[in-house]
């Protein structure tokens, strides 16, 4: 993944001041932290359902959303705590939403692939692979109809380009014009088979955006620098031309699919693992970087990793000690004209037309 043009002499970086850099570290070190600490209250059962884990792949996360404006939007596949915490939403309810309880921010009726966060324009977690693609259009549309400058950044694995809901919604974005940037984040293995046995293709994924006559690129996932340049260059596109983008983002997660997961040392080797964690990690390659350039030190770099870790810490705490969701609360957070008590939500005819 070696990268040949510096970009971090890009426009958009070198708008970047230091404490915007280490707030980047921050949120990479928040995202390893959190996932990190996942692990053991699954395995002893304290959460239900998948947990698709994240690790290895927090520049994808971080670089991207943090280019997002006011009216831009993100939304995403299952793997969707990293998303979400970029988005700005807080350890708490996100590790109560795991643990199943009513502070989650689902409250407790979501769980690892269902985190939403509409008042920071995050719209999820969609368990339905390649589900959220043609959501992701409606948002980025949804701009354009009311004349606004924003963009919908719609992520899905490199499993998701094969399907069909994927394919509809790129001929719908470049037909009419939808200022939507799907990413492709391409860990290279479909839940547990290699992209070359389970995608055809010629050069890379992202090409496929060329049969749509459609802008395309590759990005190099494990630099930050370069991950923010050419996501920053499909955004613009988007907000000032109204055109969509596919970026495909390479990177790798060093867990299995889900937590579950466990032939991920078989599907792959350990040895490829070991090689992705010791050369490529990105939360290392952004802490070294960072200090390479007098903007912080080791001490420094080390007081916010661990200050991510207690804080990853105090959010199992907080989801341990709180209550469950209720036999009642079952019935709530339906459909919305029940919830708010409207007419047509009283009589149960808000589906059709008298």
């Amino acid at each position: 993944m070696a990268t040949t043009t510096d970009y971090s002499q890009a426009p958009i970086n070198q708008q970047l001041t230091a404490e915007d850099k280490i707030g980047l570290f921050r949120q990479l070190a928040r995202i390893r932290r959190f996932e990190q600490a996942t692990q053991k209250p699954y395995s002893q059962g304290k959460m239900g359902g998948f947990l698709h884990l994240y690790i290895g792949q927090e520049s994808v996360a971080v670089g991207t959303v943090s280019l997002c404006g006011e009216h831009d939007h993100v939304i995403t596949a299952y793997r969707c705590h990293a998303h979400a915490l970029a988005c700005g939403m807080e350890m708490n309810e996100c590790m109560a939403e795991l643990f199943g309880k009513a502070t989650g921010c689902s409250k407790g009726k979501g769980g690892s692939m269902h985190f939403f966060a509409p008042d920071k324009n995050f719209w999820g977690g969609h368990g339905i692979v390649g589900g959220q693609t043609p959501l992701g259009l409606g948002l980025a549309f949804g701009e354009k109809y009311k004349g606004n400058k924003g963009a919908c950044l719609c992520y899905m694995g490199d499993g998701a380009i094969n399907q069909g809901a994927f394919h509809e919604s790129l001929n719908i974005a470049q037909l009419f014009s939808i200022p939507v940037v799907y990413i492709i984040e391409n860990n290279g293995y479909s839940m547990g088979t290699s992209q070359k046995r389970s995608s055809a293709y010629k050069d890379c994924l992202a090409q496929r955006a060329e049969a749509y006559d459609m802008e395309w690129d590759v990005v190099n996932g494990e630099d930050l620098y370069e991950v923010r340049a050419k996501t920053q260059q499909a955004l613009e596109r988007a907000h000032e031309k109204s055109e969509p983008t596919v970026l495909e983002i390479v990177t790798y997660r060093y867990y299995g699919h889900s937590v579950a997961d466990a032939n991920h040392k078989k599907y792959r080797t350990p040895e490829e693992i070991e090689d992705y964690k010791k050369n490529h990690d990105p939360v290392l390659l952004w802490r070294e970087q960072i200090i390479s350039e007098g903007i912080i030190t080791e001490e420094e770099a080390t007081a916010i990793d661990k200050d991510a870790k207690k804080e990853a810490a105090a959010s199992v705490k907080f989801a341990d000690e709180s209550d469950y969701p209720t036999v009642k609360d079952v019935f709530d957070d339906v459909y919305w004209e029940v919830d708010n008590d409207t007419e047509s939500g009283k009589t149960g005819r808000h589906f059709f037309n008298d």
